[in-house]
């Protein structure tokens, strides 16, 4: 392209807000490439391209089957992975060592062999914790539905592919490519970078019936190997037409979206009968999308400025006025791309080129991605400490624990409690609600690093072990409910330090020794503790006397704990009425100097959310 009509271009874009982008990978070397043939023991190469997969191994868990391909698009793999409800809601793919990065991020689902299995599943896919795909009812019988695609920034050198079961079926995975592209590729305005993941909706190739890859298009590596829909009209009751050349088309393959010269080869054209082209989609309502169109002047008959002029209208509104391809580009069979970030408040997406001069209307692709907010993450101390949690308590599989606590929000682990940080920018884990769970392990010392924690539910287990020194370190913790277990060992002295604590159950274990004076002994407002069914204990009223080895100091306190609590229920039946102050329970009574029944508080565990693209 001349200097000139560059700068024609340049200026143009800017005026109608189109993203201009620079270069920043090198075409001459190779991205970084993986590609995971599901459920596969051995490397595999498909055809034509001699594409090669590596075998499935490490990576995640779930089961491996034969699969049925639904579409003919589909790689030409022969095994899958799928995930029965029996392994977790949540299960994952980790792939680590992933350079930090841009990359294009796209699965291929299949049908397990078998028919004894459901079969078509429907769930949700999500990455690095933002959830983007959900595979609906009759999604197998759609070529574009029986993939998805996201593009997504890599910035700790890893990747997280999650699934997250609904209840029909397993989720069945036939392979997963991971390919770095342009880190600024697609970048579509102000609102475009790591805090955005765009999934693409619909990619077309106008005037080829073929769908195909970049690869098939002899695109270059960093374009992402991107799939193209061929269509040879944009709607079954237009009068369009396709055209095109064998012409070279200028200005392709250029940073940062690489796009193929094939794509510009063909077109589709308005006829004299209908002038415009028009082309329409369905979309999620009140969501962003940034819409993408391709041209070139192909046809025969066009050879000068004005003679071909259009306006383009997204959703009824103007969007690119006087678009004259000859003129924006300076010469015939040169590339232009323009692009448009568009809010949609209904379910349909319409675009419609109109002729303002000249002849009819053209165009050559079209590309719409949704622009999701990349959800925050949960604190990655949190996360590792989680984690710890889940193999020294011994979770079931069932549980599943899989990819982030707390993000995706429509699938958060069962038995943790979310709350965003404002101050961190992340989420925090403050309750545990594991409760009746068949637990046998222990409780691991990182669980006093869950330091938002205020409610930690574990009773009616059989965990075992000692109760942890640490968890006395978590300093806003307000429920600690560990009865009914084979707990054994001493009350750490560290629980007297909480400050906030309202309920402790201790109940139903094999706790023995003195309860620590902390507890016994100081005065208590509004809280209850239960240290019943411990044969062991001793030191408060109602268990046994700890014998000659209790400390002067301890009795003191506990003389002084009795006096003050009597004081404070005194204080209380005048202030609160029927409220019991300063309970405990040691003997299956209440001792107070005033009690009645007193429910364990409901914590109001809630899951704020940062604000959302709008």
């Amino acid at each position: 392209m001349q200097r000139r009509s560059l700068g024609v271009l340049l200026l143009w874009l800017l005026a109608v807000s189109a993203s201009i982008v620079v270069l920043a990978a090198d075409p001459s070397k190779e991205p970084f490439t993986i590609r995971i043939s599901c459920g596969s023991f051995d490397d595999v190469r498909t055809a034509p391209t001699n594409t090669l997969w590596y075998r499935d191994f490490g990576y995640t868990g779930g089961r491996f089957a034969n699969a049925t391909r639904p579409s003919f698009i589909i790689p030409p793999l022969k095994t899958l992975r799928h995930f029965p409800l029996s392994d977790g809601a949540e299960n994952c793919y980790y792939i680590n060592n992933v350079p930090n990065g841009h990359y294009q991020v796209r699965l291929f689902f299949a049908l397990v062999a078998d028919p004894n299995l459901d079969s078509e599943p429907i769930f949700d896919v999500s990455v690095e914790g933002t959830l983007f795909s959900s595979l609906l009812l009759g999604w197998s019988s759609e070529d574009e539905k029986t993939f998805a695609e996201a593009l997504v920034f890599v910035q700790d050198s890893s990747l997280s592919i999650c699934f997250h079961s609904t209840g029909h079926g397993d989720p069945s995975i036939l392979s997963i490519e991971v390919l770095q592209i342009d880190d600024s590729a697609y970048k579509f305005g102000p609102l475009w970078g790591k805090g955005t993941v765009l999934r693409t909706a619909k990619r077309l190739t106008c005037a080829s019936g073929k769908p195909a890859f970049d690869e098939d298009l002899n695109g270059v590596h960093w374009g992402g190997d991107r799939f193209w829909l061929g269509v040879k009209t944009l709607s079954s009751s237009s009068d369009d037409q396709p055209i095109s050349t064998e012409n070279v088309i200028a200005e392709t393959l250029l940073a940062p979206n690489f796009y193929p010269q094939s794509i510009y080869q063909s077109a589709i054209v308005g006829t004299d009968r209908q002038p415009s082209l028009s082309f329409e989609m369905d979309v999620t309502p009140n969501r962003n999308y940034s819409v993408w169109l391709h041209f070139a002047e192909i046809e025969n008959g066009i050879t000068a400025e004005q003679e071909r002029v259009f306006d383009v209208l997204i959703n009824g509104d103007t969007a690119f006025k006087d678009i004259d391809i000859i003129r924006m580009t300076g010469e015939r069979f040169t590339a232009l791309v323009l692009n448009k970030t568009i809010v949609v408040t209904g379910t349909t997406l319409t675009v419609i080129l109109q002729p303002v001069k000249g002849t009819h209307a053209i165009i050559s692709a079209i590309e719409v991605f949704e622009i999701i907010t990349a959800e925050k993450k949960t604190l990655t101390q949190e996360v590792s400490a989680l984690r710890t949690v889940k193999g020294s308590l011994g979770l079931p599989l069932r549980l599943g624990w899989n990819g982030d606590p707390c993000v995706p929000q429509q699938h958060p682990w069962s038995g943790v409690e979310c709350q965003f940080d404002d101050t961190k920018d992340h989420w925090v884990i403050d309750g545990l609600g594991l409760d009746n769970q068949g637990l046998r392990g222990v409780i691991s010392g990182d669980i006093s690093k869950l330091q938002h924690l205020q409610s930690i539910n574990l009773s009616g287990n059989s965990i075992k072990g000692n109760i942890p020194l640490t968890l006395g370190t978590i300093s806003g913790l307000q429920v600690l409910d560990l009865s009914y277990n084979e707990l054994n060992g001493s009350i750490p002295d560290s629980l007297g330090q909480l400050a906030s604590l309202q309920i402790l159950n201790l109940n139903g274990n094999d706790l023995s020794g003195r309860v620590p004076a902390s507890l016994g002994g100081r005065p208590l407002h509004r809280a209850r503790f239960n240290f019943t069914d411990n044969a062991g204990l001793c030191g408060i009223p109602g268990l046994h006397e700890c014998g000659p080895h209790l400390s002067v100091a301890a009795k003191i306190g506990m003389a002084f704990g009795i006096e003050r609590h009597t004081y404070l229920g005194a204080e209380a039946e005048d202030d609160v009425g029927v409220a019991a102050v300063g309970e405990w329970v040691a003997d299956g009574q209440v001792h107070a100097a005033h009690h009645a029944h007193l429910e364990q508080p409901k914590k109001a565990l809630h899951r704020s959310r940062p604000s959302s693209l709008n």
